[in-house]
């Protein structure tokens, strides 16, 4: 399960606001901002998913590891581009 850090680094190295995420992913804004608190209030599996989803599309990868979780911004192949 991603953690509401990696959520908002990739927010970051994307360049988005919570309000972009929100719409990319098709959740409300208040959900995204319950997923990003660190406060460990539940939010749906389904707003995970979506948010996990519209940040993956966007070229983020999720890193866990012994010393720590983390997010990578990779390149998006043209084709990838053209799509979205």
């Amino acid at each position: 399960m991603i953690t509401a850090r990696q959520i908002r680094a990739a927010r970051v190295l994307l360049g988005w606001t919570q309000q972009t995420l929100a719409d990319k992913a098709c959740v409300a804004l208040t959900a995204l901002k319950r997923l990003e608190s660190q406060s460990g209030v539940r939010t749906h599996e389904s707003t995970q998913d979506r948010v996990h989803r519209a940040l993956r599309a966007a070229g983020i990868e999720f890193i866990w590891g012994s010393k720590g979780v983390g997010v990578l911004l990779r390149e998006i192949e043209e084709e990838d581009k053209t799509s979205q």
